[in-house]
């Protein structure tokens, strides 16, 4: 019987090595496809506690303010070039979010809140690491740099990667700085929407009007943020957040909501009043941007 010497390999193991050298790399491009089909995913757990608060009615206000024309924006957008550009007003509100609940949720404190309140976010459900979804924020920041400028909104994105930066690196959503750092990116994010919007006809710029309008809703914000800390005063006690009901009491907060929150309202009406001037498109200011007023002043989820 022939007997194989040291050294050499027998037809069959060779056999075998080939066919277990085929079989791993017809694994690897099913491993490549996998990894790719889990982004969007990923992305949605990321971004699902945000998405109805800072997506949606920031993409409406930017809309409908773009549908109503006069005398929010000066020019002549179209109600159908308007329209078409919704897909481009939903992707920068969306990866703008992604980036703020990227850096977020991968603190240690975060990930130890979320392991106890959110399990199903990515990083504590074991989906992703925080090294790793900070290496992402090196792909991502520069990328998202990248569209808002084609998008011709890079200073409004620059201002809102500063805002991340301040809320959740240098911890200021811990601080009383937080409802402000909230309000002022409510603010960027609608008038960049409203931009993008109405950026079919190159003549188009957001009035005097417009700005005031964008700048009402952030005040709303900053005066009514506090009223999701009244549930959870004794987490952010727990935590050392400097929150308003905790730095001034829950009444004085109450107070301060109703207040405020009457204030906005009638003010709002009364500077909108529907007038002929003020109607364009078929819409006017009130009709179309009482319902954005009202979306924007939900409260946002992140902490």
């Amino acid at each position: 019987m022939h007997s194989t010497t040291a050294g050499e390999r027998s037809p069959l193991m060779l056999k075998q090595s080939s066919f277990g050298d085929d079989m791993a790399s017809s694994r690897r491009p099913s491993s490549t496809l996998s990894s790719l089909l889990r982004v969007p995913r990923l992305i949605w757990d990321f971004t699902e506690s945000n998405f109805f608060t800072f997506v949606v009615p920031n993409t409406a206000f930017g809309l409908l303010g773009g549908l109503t024309g006069l005398p929010l924006t000066s020019g002549h957008a179209t109600a159908l070039s308007v329209l078409q550009r919704l897909p481009l007003i939903v992707a920068f509100n969306w990866y703008s979010v992604l980036i703020f609940d990227l850096a977020n949720q991968r603190g240690p404190e975060s990930v130890a809140e979320d392991h106890a309140n959110k399990p199903w976010r990515p990083i504590p459900a074991g989906k992703v690491t925080p090294e790793q979804t900070r290496k992402s924020m090196l792909v991502a920041i520069p990328a998202v740099l990248a569209m808002n400028y084609v998008l011709d909104v890079w200073k409004e994105g620059v201002f809102i990667l500063i805002l991340t930066w301040l809320y959740n690196d240098l911890r200021g959503g811990d601080e009383l700085l937080r409802d402000p750092i909230i309000a002022m990116a409510y603010g960027l994010f609608n008038t960049a929407s409203l931009k993008i919007a109405i950026s079919g006809d190159t003549e188009a710029v957001i009035t005097d009007e417009g700005y005031a309008w964008a700048s009402i809703i952030s005040a709303v914000i900053l005066t009514t943020m506090q009223v999701q800390d009244l549930k959870d005063q004794a987490g952010d006690r727990g935590r050392g957040r400097a929150t308003v009901p905790l730095f001034f009491g829950d009444r004085a907060s109450r107070l301060s909501i109703a207040v405020t929150a009457a204030h906005a309202v009638r003010g709002a009406g009364d500077r909108w009043r529907p007038t002929d001037k003020n109607t364009e498109n078929g819409f006017s200011g009130l009709e179309v941007l009482v319902s954005v007023d009202h979306l924007s002043v939900l409260p946002a989820a992140g902490r």
